[in-house]
């Protein structure tokens, strides 16, 4: 498993219920819950995390 760095919480979790945390991998990113952090995590690659993105940007999963 490659080393995750640099945690930061999302600026769209609430308090209560949805938090998310994405860290920095060597080739990507990935996201935990920060509710559960021993839960792990989804690791992506640079690419699918730039198509992740774009998609949440253009309103795909509205």
């Amino acid at each position: 498993m490659k080393p995750v760095t640099g945690w930061r919480k999302s600026s769209r979790s609430s308090a209560t219920q949805t938090c998310v945390e994405v860290g920095r991998t060597a080739d990507g990113a990935a996201v935990r819950d920060s509710k559960d952090r021993t839960a792990g995590h989804l690791a992506t690659t640079h690419r699918q995390w730039q198509t992740f993105l774009r998609a949440l940007k253009a309103d795909h999963f509205g």
